[in-house]
């Protein structure tokens, strides 16, 4: 197997070919921030999966604003969030003379930390749940500091449940 100076891969797994034909599923969850903060949307996710018999297939979210993004984060640990929070507020602080600040000084600090940060998110999805790792969620970030109502466009490609 192929190696690297960082590692080695150990494991590759081939999938058998499935002749089912694809299927395309849209949908759209809005989500009610109360201001600054990470909110798990992975139950929404998952709700919304079992909704349309989601099989194996692949997962698209889409944030559809310019001042909120996603990721995918630990959920474990709450200090992380707090963390990471910080660190885009150091990254983005709201005290920078901007020349945008028609919106209030947190609107420019909250377009720089979703450009940083992610506003889509491909995620695999197998036997109809969303492939997370066991400490792993999927949050909208609110980075504005007045509550904000966020729609999130998903799409899935794949096939349904058997």
């Amino acid at each position: 197997m192929a190696a690297g100076p960082g590692g080695r891969i150990t494991r590759i797994v081939y999938d058998d070919p499935d002749e089912t034909p694809l299927d395309l599923r849209r949908g759209a969850l809005t989500v009610e921030t109360r201001g600054r903060g990470f909110i798990d949307v992975t139950a929404a996710v998952r709700e919304w999966l079992g909704g349309i018999t989601a099989g194996d297939g692949l997962l698209t979210v889409f944030i559809r604003h310019t001042s909120a993004s996603l990721a995918v984060q630990e959920n474990a640990d709450p200090d992380v969030q707090a963390d990471l929070l910080a660190a885009l507020d150091r990254l983005a602080p709201e005290n920078a003379p901007y020349r945008h600040t028609v919106e209030g000084p947190d609107d420019m600090p909250a377009h720089i930390k979703s450009l940083i940060t992610s506003v889509v998110i491909s995620i695999p999805v197998a036997d109809g749940d969303i492939m997370l790792g066991t400490w792993q969620a999927l949050y909208l970030i609110e980075h504005r500091t007045a509550p904000h109502s966020r729609d999130l466009a998903l799409m899935f490609i794949g096939r349904a449940q058997h």
